[in-house]
């Protein structure tokens, strides 16, 4: 290699790199004229936002000034409505003071007014008092005598005009509501009567019930408590006893004995035994459905089962308890028309001769005795009171009580609904006539209300006010001594004073 073309490769060597680094340093003036737009442009960018967030710090600084203002300008106008409202309550407040203290001066004043009156009124009554020579008592008797007199005969007319309209108005409207709860029950009058004989089939049976040497009847006897009498009447046989449940359970006894057709003293223990178990539920039996019957629930099992016993009585031939259902359907009537309590009257009505089963068992008459059961078994005091009220003896003071005792008597006084003879009837009632008519000083005597009641009027001129009320005891005792009779009988004394005048 020579020297010139050494020369020539380091001389291009040389102006290569000059090139190269000519366009280096154009290139770096370059980035930096670029960088540094981008940092002036960066910078205004910067203190924009500077600014904009300035702008906004002092605007909310502001708002934040302008809402304190606003609100201690609110709390500034409360406190002053307050102060105003206190300074409002304090003038009040006096105002009341003034007006209390002018309130008491005046009623000082009144006071003072007053008792200057009643000196004045004192002052005039002595003045009056000494000018009419009376006293305030005496001037007020005299004048209270003068307007009686004056008066006296206008309000006794008055009176007895008014008693007049309100009894005929009182009987007319009774009467319509009576007879409206007559018509409305529907229900048989025929009276019932207690059937207490067997038939016998034949004379073999007859024989077999009496049993060799009477050992059968007398085992019947002796379980059922009943004399039992097959002699009497041909072809029966016939229960005595005061007991009508023990007529009844040897009545089903000597009935399951016949049907059994084994008839021997075992037997007739076994079977009586059967027979009162089988009353027992007839009676329960008998009470629940009287007491359904007239829509009374909730009743004591004790007072249903002297109920359902009613089954068994008989009064005058009228079954005791189909006479208590009547009397229920009949009170529940009435009451409504009337406003009384309908439950409380219909429970009363229904339980009323509720002692009629315990008569032979219990001393007393048979509604006390009515009204003790109801009130050992829990019935309510109103029904209790009603049921022992149905009688005279006892006085009603409920309108419940009032209306069974009127039920009653329709009840027992309905034709056919009890089985009287004519000629029994007559007689009982002559004989509380003359039982009346024995003592002196009678001018006349009723038996009356089908002998519940008998009417004496006597000779005013012979028997005074005090000698009536000794001779209706009298009687009383000498009826109560004399004769027999069931429930009670009103002895009703009248002596009345007549004066007559004609005028020419």
């Amino acid at each position: 290699m020579d020297i010139l073309t050494i020369v020539l490769a380091v001389a291009g060597l040389g102006v290569g790199f000059g090139a190269n680094t000519v366009i280096s340093k154009r290139k770096t003036g370059n980035a930096e004229e670029a960088i540094k737009k981008e940092l002036d442009k960066a910078k205004k960018e910067a203190d924009k936002l500077v600014n904009d967030a300035r702008k906004k710090a002092l605007d909310i600084a502001e708002e934040a000034k302008n809402a304190e203002q606003d609100r201690r300008r609110e709390i500034k106008n409360l406190e002053n409505r307050l102060i105003q409202r206190e300074e409002s309550i304090d003038k009040k407040l006096e105002d009341l003071d003034k007006r209390s203290e002018k309130l008491r001066k005046s009623e000082a004043e009144l006071d003072q007014l007053k008792n200057d009156i009643r000196d004045i009124r004192l002052k005039q009554q002595d003045k009056l008092e000494k000018i009419a020579k009376l006293t305030k008592a005496d001037a007020a008797d005299k004048l209270m005598a003068m307007t009686e007199r004056d008066i006296k005969e206008d309000l006794a007319g008055l009176i007895v005009k008014l008693q007049a309209e309100a009894k005929e108005s009182a009987e007319d409207q009774a009467a319509v509501i009576i007879t409206a709860a007559m018509e409305r029950m529907a229900s048989e009058v025929t009276a019932d009567r207690t059937v207490t004989s067997l038939k016998l089939g034949d004379d073999e049976m007859k024989g077999r019930i009496i049993g060799k040497e009477g050992r059968n009847i007398q085992a019947l006897q002796k379980a059922t408590g009943v004399d039992i009498m097959v002699d009497d009447t041909p072809g029966y046989i016939v229960l005595s006893s005061f007991d009508p449940i023990r007529r009844e359970i040897a009545r089903q006894a000597i009935e399951l004995l016949m049907k059994d057709g084994r008839i021997h003293p075992a037997k007739i223990e076994e079977l009586v035994q059967k027979a009162q178990m089988n009353v027992k539920k007839d009676v329960i039996r008998a009470g629940e459905d009287a007491a359904r019957e007239v829509g009374i629930a909730g009743i004591p099992k004790d007072i249903l089962q002297l109920l359902g016993e009613l089954k068994f009585r008989t009064s005058y031939g009228q079954n005791v308890l189909k006479h208590s259902t009547e009397m229920a359907h009949i009170a529940g009537l009435i009451a409504e028309e009337v406003g009384a309590d309908v439950k409380t009257t219909k429970y009363a009505a229904l339980v009323h001769d509720l002692g009629k089963a315990l008569t032979h068992k219990m001393e007393g008459k048979h509604h006390h005795i009515s009204g003790e059961m109801l009130r050992k078994y829990g019935a309510p005091e109103a029904v209790a009171h009603a049921a022992e009220a149905h009688h005279d003896d006892v006085e009603a003071t409920t309108v419940e009580a009032i209306i069974i005792r009127v039920v009653d008597a329709i009840s027992a006084s309905r034709p056919g609904a009890r089985n009287i003879s004519a000629e029994n009837f007559v007689e009982r009632m002559k004989d509380l006539e003359n039982v009346a008519t024995s003592f002196d000083g009678i001018d006349k005597a009723y038996a009356i209300s089908a002998g519940r009641e008998i009417r004496v009027i006597v000779k005013p001129e012979k028997i005074d006010d005090l000698s009536a009320i000794k001779l209706s005891r009298d009687i009383a005792t000498k009826i109560e001594s004399t004769m027999q009779y069931p429930g009670t009988i009103k002895v009703n004394v009248i002596r009345e004073t007549r004066a007559i005048e004609f005028a020419k």
